[in-house]
Protein backbone atom coordinates (compact mmCIF):
# COMPACT_ATOMS: atom_id res chain seq x y z
CA UNK A 1 0.00 0.00 0.00
CA UNK A 2 1.57 3.34 -1.07
CA UNK A 3 1.77 6.47 0.75
CA UNK A 4 -0.83 9.22 -1.02
CA UNK A 5 1.67 11.98 -0.29
CA UNK A 6 5.57 10.53 0.50
CA UNK A 7 6.23 12.97 3.11
CA UNK A 8 9.70 12.95 4.01
CA UNK A 9 8.99 14.07 7.57
CA UNK A 10 6.40 12.38 10.03
CA UNK A 11 3.18 14.45 10.67
CA UNK A 12 0.42 14.25 12.87
CA UNK A 13 -1.66 13.07 10.94
CA UNK A 14 0.68 9.37 10.28
CA UNK A 15 -0.84 8.74 14.28
CA UNK A 16 -4.05 9.55 13.74
CA UNK A 17 -5.69 6.54 12.45
CA UNK A 18 -7.19 6.12 8.37
CA UNK A 19 -4.94 5.37 5.62
CA UNK A 20 -2.16 7.03 6.38
CA UNK A 21 -1.18 5.69 9.25
CA UNK A 22 -1.82 2.37 8.10
CA UNK A 23 0.29 3.20 5.20
CA UNK A 24 3.34 4.39 7.63
CA UNK A 25 2.89 0.88 9.38
CA UNK A 26 2.88 -0.97 6.29
CA UNK A 27 5.94 0.34 4.61
CA UNK A 28 8.23 0.68 7.16
CA UNK A 29 7.00 -1.67 10.17
CA UNK A 30 5.56 -3.87 8.53
CA UNK A 31 7.88 -4.77 5.38
CA UNK A 32 11.38 -4.37 7.51
CA UNK A 33 10.32 -6.34 10.69
CA UNK A 34 7.83 -9.16 9.69
CA UNK A 35 9.06 -12.43 9.88
CA UNK A 36 7.83 -16.05 8.30
CA UNK A 37 4.74 -16.88 10.62
CA UNK A 38 3.81 -20.50 12.05
CA UNK A 39 0.55 -22.18 10.48
CA UNK A 40 -2.67 -20.25 11.95
CA UNK A 41 -0.99 -17.69 13.69
CA UNK A 42 -0.96 -13.87 13.39
CA UNK A 43 1.56 -11.60 13.84
CA UNK A 44 2.67 -8.45 12.20
CA UNK A 45 2.05 -9.91 8.70
CA UNK A 46 -1.84 -9.59 9.68
CA UNK A 47 -1.64 -6.00 10.85
CA UNK A 48 -4.76 -7.04 13.51
CA UNK A 49 -5.58 -5.91 16.77
CA UNK A 50 -2.88 -7.97 18.18
CA UNK A 51 -0.97 -11.28 17.85
CA UNK A 52 -1.84 -15.12 18.27
CA UNK A 53 0.68 -17.36 19.10
CA UNK A 54 -0.38 -21.36 19.50
CA UNK A 55 0.37 -22.62 23.24
CA UNK A 56 -0.33 -26.16 23.00
CA UNK A 57 -4.03 -26.83 22.19
CA UNK A 58 -4.68 -23.13 22.67
CA UNK A 59 -3.96 -19.39 21.39
CA UNK A 60 -1.75 -16.95 23.37
CA UNK A 61 -3.21 -13.65 22.50
CA UNK A 62 -1.09 -10.55 22.91
CA UNK A 63 -1.44 -6.72 22.26
CA UNK A 64 0.84 -3.42 22.77
CA UNK A 65 -0.86 0.07 23.08
CA UNK A 66 0.37 3.73 24.27
CA UNK A 67 -1.87 6.66 25.05
CA UNK A 68 -1.10 10.33 24.90
CA UNK A 69 -4.40 11.69 24.93
CA UNK A 70 -5.23 15.47 25.32
CA UNK A 71 -6.58 16.52 27.64
CA UNK A 72 -5.62 14.04 29.82
CA UNK A 73 -8.72 14.43 31.95
CA UNK A 74 -12.28 14.52 30.07
CA UNK A 75 -16.09 13.40 30.08
CA UNK A 76 -16.63 9.89 31.33
CA UNK A 77 -12.63 8.91 31.68
CA UNK A 78 -9.08 9.85 31.71
CA UNK A 79 -6.03 8.71 30.05
CA UNK A 80 -5.80 6.11 33.12
CA UNK A 81 -9.18 4.29 32.06
CA UNK A 82 -8.24 4.87 28.47
CA UNK A 83 -4.76 2.39 28.67
CA UNK A 84 -6.59 0.21 30.55
CA UNK A 85 -9.82 -0.30 28.18
CA UNK A 86 -7.58 0.10 25.05
CA UNK A 87 -5.76 -3.10 25.88
CA UNK A 88 -8.35 -4.94 27.22
CA UNK A 89 -10.47 -4.23 23.72
CA UNK A 90 -7.63 -5.01 21.80
CA UNK A 91 -7.60 -8.42 23.07
CA UNK A 92 -11.25 -9.01 23.37
CA UNK A 93 -11.54 -7.97 19.36
CA UNK A 94 -9.12 -11.14 18.95
CA UNK A 95 -11.66 -13.34 20.58
CA UNK A 96 -9.58 -13.40 24.14
CA UNK A 97 -12.03 -11.84 26.62
CA UNK A 98 -10.55 -13.20 29.99
CA UNK A 99 -7.71 -11.11 30.02
CA UNK A 100 -4.42 -13.00 31.68
CA UNK A 101 -2.27 -10.33 32.46
CA UNK A 102 -1.98 -6.55 31.90
CA UNK A 103 1.99 -4.83 32.05
CA UNK A 104 1.97 -1.10 32.36
CA UNK A 105 4.63 1.68 31.36
CA UNK A 106 4.63 5.33 32.47
CA UNK A 107 6.90 8.37 30.89
CA UNK A 108 6.16 11.27 33.61
CA UNK A 109 7.15 14.88 32.46
CA UNK A 110 9.12 16.48 35.38
CA UNK A 111 6.76 18.80 37.34
CA UNK A 112 3.76 16.20 36.60
CA UNK A 113 0.86 16.85 39.80
CA UNK A 114 1.19 13.86 42.31
CA UNK A 115 -2.42 14.74 42.84
CA UNK A 116 -2.74 14.13 38.90
CA UNK A 117 -0.91 10.62 38.91
CA UNK A 118 -2.99 9.65 42.02
CA UNK A 119 -6.31 10.18 39.85
CA UNK A 120 -5.35 8.53 37.22
CA UNK A 121 -3.72 5.04 39.07
CA UNK A 122 -7.59 5.32 40.93
CA UNK A 123 -9.06 5.42 37.99
CA UNK A 124 -6.66 2.55 36.24
CA UNK A 125 -7.55 0.29 39.63
CA UNK A 126 -11.15 0.80 38.79
CA UNK A 127 -10.93 -0.66 35.16
CA UNK A 128 -8.97 -3.43 36.04
CA UNK A 129 -11.80 -4.46 38.51
CA UNK A 130 -14.33 -4.03 35.73
CA UNK A 131 -12.60 -5.86 33.08
CA UNK A 132 -11.45 -8.56 35.07
CA UNK A 133 -8.09 -7.94 34.76
CA UNK A 134 -4.98 -7.01 36.95
CA UNK A 135 -1.57 -4.97 36.16
CA UNK A 136 1.25 -7.63 37.27
CA UNK A 137 4.71 -6.04 36.09
CA UNK A 138 5.80 -2.20 34.66
CA UNK A 139 8.06 0.59 34.59
CA UNK A 140 8.50 4.37 35.33
CA UNK A 141 10.50 7.05 33.70
CA UNK A 142 10.92 10.64 34.51
CA UNK A 143 11.45 13.18 31.38
CA UNK A 144 12.60 16.46 31.62
CA UNK A 145 10.58 19.45 31.66
CA UNK A 146 8.98 19.99 28.15
CA UNK A 147 10.30 16.84 26.82
CA UNK A 148 7.13 15.20 26.79
CA UNK A 149 3.02 16.93 27.18
CA UNK A 150 2.47 15.44 30.74
CA UNK A 151 2.27 11.65 30.67
CA UNK A 152 2.31 8.71 28.23
CA UNK A 153 0.98 5.39 29.65
CA UNK A 154 1.96 1.94 27.66
CA UNK A 155 -0.05 -1.24 28.53
CA UNK A 156 0.57 -4.35 27.23
CA UNK A 157 -1.63 -7.17 27.34
CA UNK A 158 -1.89 -11.41 27.42
CA UNK A 159 -4.75 -13.80 27.67
CA UNK A 160 -5.72 -17.11 26.08
CA UNK A 161 -8.47 -18.41 24.03
CA UNK A 162 -9.65 -21.28 21.90
CA UNK A 163 -11.12 -19.64 19.31
CA UNK A 164 -8.78 -16.89 17.45
CA UNK A 165 -11.23 -14.00 15.71
CA UNK A 166 -9.30 -11.95 13.20
CA UNK A 167 -10.74 -8.80 11.39
CA UNK A 168 -9.91 -10.21 7.68
CA UNK A 169 -12.78 -13.32 7.43
CA UNK A 170 -16.06 -11.78 6.02
CA UNK A 171 -18.17 -13.23 3.85
CA UNK A 172 -20.42 -12.37 1.15
CA UNK A 173 -23.57 -11.92 3.31
CA UNK A 174 -22.57 -11.59 6.49
CA UNK A 175 -24.00 -8.77 8.37
CA UNK A 176 -22.30 -5.55 10.57
CA UNK A 177 -22.86 -5.24 13.46
CA UNK A 178 -22.02 -1.84 15.81
CA UNK A 179 -22.16 -2.70 19.60
CA UNK A 180 -23.35 0.64 20.44
CA UNK A 181 -23.85 5.00 19.62
CA UNK A 182 -20.99 5.92 17.50
CA UNK A 183 -18.58 9.13 18.03
CA UNK A 184 -18.82 9.49 21.97
CA UNK A 185 -15.06 9.23 22.40
CA UNK A 186 -13.75 11.61 19.80
CA UNK A 187 -16.81 14.44 20.71
CA UNK A 188 -16.15 14.44 24.25
CA UNK A 189 -12.67 14.76 23.80
CA UNK A 190 -12.96 17.02 21.02
CA UNK A 191 -15.16 19.37 22.94
CA UNK A 192 -13.13 19.44 26.24
CA UNK A 193 -10.48 20.38 24.19
CA UNK A 194 -11.91 23.26 22.12
CA UNK A 195 -13.92 24.39 25.03
CA UNK A 196 -17.49 23.75 23.39
CA UNK A 197 -20.85 24.17 25.09
CA UNK A 198 -23.19 21.60 23.80
CA UNK A 199 -26.38 20.92 25.13
CA UNK A 200 -27.05 17.43 26.29
CA UNK A 201 -24.98 14.55 27.57
CA UNK A 202 -21.49 14.31 25.48
CA UNK A 203 -19.14 11.84 27.23
CA UNK A 204 -16.82 9.64 26.13
CA UNK A 205 -17.46 5.83 25.63
CA UNK A 206 -14.57 4.15 27.11
CA UNK A 207 -14.99 1.11 29.07
CA UNK A 208 -13.17 -2.16 28.90
CA UNK A 209 -15.99 -4.00 26.68
CA UNK A 210 -14.76 -7.75 26.92
CA UNK A 211 -18.03 -8.95 29.12
CA UNK A 212 -19.99 -7.96 26.32
CA UNK A 213 -17.97 -8.93 23.38
CA UNK A 214 -17.97 -12.71 25.42
CA UNK A 215 -21.75 -12.75 25.81
CA UNK A 216 -21.86 -12.09 22.07
CA UNK A 217 -19.27 -14.57 21.34
CA UNK A 218 -21.39 -17.15 23.68
CA UNK A 219 -25.02 -16.48 21.69
CA UNK A 220 -24.09 -18.40 18.61
CA UNK A 221 -20.60 -20.02 19.02
CA UNK A 222 -18.66 -19.59 15.69
CA UNK A 223 -21.18 -16.98 14.43
CA UNK A 224 -18.80 -14.02 14.59
CA UNK A 225 -16.24 -14.00 12.23
CA UNK A 226 -14.36 -10.77 12.41
CA UNK A 227 -14.21 -7.73 14.66
CA UNK A 228 -12.17 -4.69 14.93
CA UNK A 229 -12.57 -1.72 17.56
CA UNK A 230 -13.40 1.34 15.76
CA UNK A 231 -10.90 3.75 17.42
CA UNK A 232 -8.68 5.57 15.24
CA UNK A 233 -10.17 6.27 12.06
CA UNK A 234 -13.98 5.70 13.65
CA UNK A 235 -16.13 3.38 12.06
CA UNK A 236 -14.97 4.33 9.04
CA UNK A 237 -11.72 2.95 8.91
CA UNK A 238 -12.27 0.02 10.81
CA UNK A 239 -14.48 -1.14 7.66
CA UNK A 240 -12.46 -0.18 5.64
CA UNK A 241 -9.70 -2.57 7.10
CA UNK A 242 -11.85 -5.35 7.05
CA UNK A 243 -13.08 -4.92 3.80
CA UNK A 244 -9.92 -4.87 2.33
CA UNK A 245 -8.48 -7.45 4.55
CA UNK A 246 -11.53 -9.67 3.15
CA UNK A 247 -11.80 -9.50 -0.23
CA UNK A 248 -15.46 -7.85 -0.09
CA UNK A 249 -17.56 -4.76 -0.12
CA UNK A 250 -19.32 -3.42 2.71
CA UNK A 251 -23.02 -1.56 2.05
CA UNK A 252 -23.30 0.78 5.05
CA UNK A 253 -27.23 1.75 6.08
CA UNK A 254 -26.64 5.45 7.12
CA UNK A 255 -30.25 5.51 8.69
CA UNK A 256 -29.44 2.74 11.00
CA UNK A 257 -26.86 4.01 12.53
CA UNK A 258 -26.85 4.76 16.03
CA UNK A 259 -25.90 7.97 17.16
CA UNK A 260 -26.69 10.55 20.36
CA UNK A 261 -28.36 14.04 19.59
CA UNK A 262 -25.59 15.45 21.11
CA UNK A 263 -22.67 13.32 19.21
CA UNK A 264 -24.77 14.53 15.91
CA UNK A 265 -25.38 18.09 16.92
CA UNK A 266 -21.87 18.30 17.91
CA UNK A 267 -20.36 16.45 14.19
CA UNK A 268 -22.66 19.34 12.60
CA UNK A 269 -20.95 22.03 13.86
CA UNK A 270 -17.75 21.11 13.08
CA UNK A 271 -18.40 19.80 10.00
CA UNK A 272 -17.39 15.71 11.01
CA UNK A 273 -18.91 12.50 9.84
CA UNK A 274 -20.04 10.56 13.00
CA UNK A 275 -18.12 7.73 11.01
CA UNK A 276 -15.15 9.18 10.96
CA UNK A 277 -14.79 9.82 14.91
CA UNK A 278 -12.95 7.67 17.12
CA UNK A 279 -14.99 5.24 19.67
CA UNK A 280 -13.24 3.78 22.88
CA UNK A 281 -15.55 1.32 24.02
CA UNK A 282 -17.64 -0.07 20.98
CA UNK A 283 -17.10 -2.83 18.61
CA UNK A 284 -17.76 -3.94 14.84
CA UNK A 285 -18.94 -7.50 14.40
CA UNK A 286 -19.41 -9.45 11.38
CA UNK A 287 -21.85 -12.06 11.51
CA UNK A 288 -23.08 -15.09 9.76
CA UNK A 289 -26.28 -14.04 8.83
CA UNK A 290 -28.65 -16.94 10.19
CA UNK A 291 -27.10 -15.96 13.96
CA UNK A 292 -27.51 -11.73 13.38
CA UNK A 293 -30.59 -11.95 16.03
CA UNK A 294 -29.51 -14.13 18.39
CA UNK A 295 -25.97 -12.17 18.54
CA UNK A 296 -28.02 -9.31 18.76
CA UNK A 297 -30.71 -10.13 21.21
CA UNK A 298 -27.24 -11.44 23.42
CA UNK A 299 -25.62 -7.32 22.96
CA UNK A 300 -29.13 -5.81 24.05
CA UNK A 301 -29.15 -8.10 27.45
CA UNK A 302 -26.06 -6.33 28.13
CA UNK A 303 -25.91 -2.72 29.95
CA UNK A 304 -23.14 -2.09 27.12
CA UNK A 305 -25.38 -2.85 24.50
CA UNK A 306 -28.45 -2.04 24.57
CA UNK A 307 -28.00 0.52 21.41
CA UNK A 308 -26.52 -2.25 19.36
CA UNK A 309 -27.65 -2.10 15.40
CA UNK A 310 -27.19 -3.58 12.40
CA UNK A 311 -25.34 -1.37 10.34
CA UNK A 312 -24.85 -3.15 7.06
CA UNK A 313 -24.04 -6.19 5.18
CA UNK A 314 -21.04 -7.85 2.90
CA UNK A 315 -21.16 -7.76 -0.76
CA UNK A 316 -19.02 -9.42 -3.41
CA UNK A 317 -19.40 -6.20 -5.42
CA UNK A 318 -16.22 -3.95 -5.05
CA UNK A 319 -14.08 -5.60 -2.56
CA UNK A 320 -12.47 -3.19 -0.22
CA UNK A 321 -15.04 -0.72 -0.80
CA UNK A 322 -17.71 0.73 1.58
CA UNK A 323 -20.67 2.15 0.05
CA UNK A 324 -23.11 4.58 1.99
CA UNK A 325 -26.73 4.02 1.76
CA UNK A 326 -28.26 7.12 2.94
CA UNK A 327 -31.57 6.55 2.12
CA UNK A 328 -31.87 8.47 -0.76
CA UNK A 329 -28.93 7.21 -2.44
CA UNK A 330 -25.83 5.56 -2.47
CA UNK A 331 -22.10 6.81 -2.32
CA UNK A 332 -18.59 5.33 -1.66
CA UNK A 333 -17.46 6.63 1.99
CA UNK A 334 -14.15 7.22 2.07
CA UNK A 335 -11.43 6.30 4.38
CA UNK A 336 -10.21 8.92 6.49
CA UNK A 337 -6.34 10.24 5.69
CA UNK A 338 -6.11 10.81 9.33
CA UNK A 339 -8.39 11.29 12.69
CA UNK A 340 -10.32 14.52 12.28
CA UNK A 341 -8.49 15.57 15.87
CA UNK A 342 -4.99 14.06 16.88
CA UNK A 343 -3.47 12.79 19.85
CA UNK A 344 -7.57 11.55 20.88
CA UNK A 345 -6.17 8.18 22.19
Amino acid sequence: MALSVRDERITMKYGAGGRAMRSLIQEIFHDGLVTDDAPGEITLRAMDDGAALRLGSRWLVLTTDSHVVHPLFFPGGDIGRLAISGTVNDLAMMGATDVLALTCAVIIEEGFSRDDLSRIQRSMRLACEQAGARIVTGDTKVMGKGEIDGIVINTTGVALTDRVVPDSALGDGDRLIVTGTIGDHGMAVMAKRLGLAIEGTLESDVTPINALVRSALDAVPGAIVAMKDPTRGGVASALHEMAEKSGVGIIVDELALPVTDAVRATCELLGIDPLHVANEGKAVLGVRPDAVDAVLSALHHHPLGASAAVIGACTTARPGSIILDTGFGRRLLAEPEGEPLPRIC
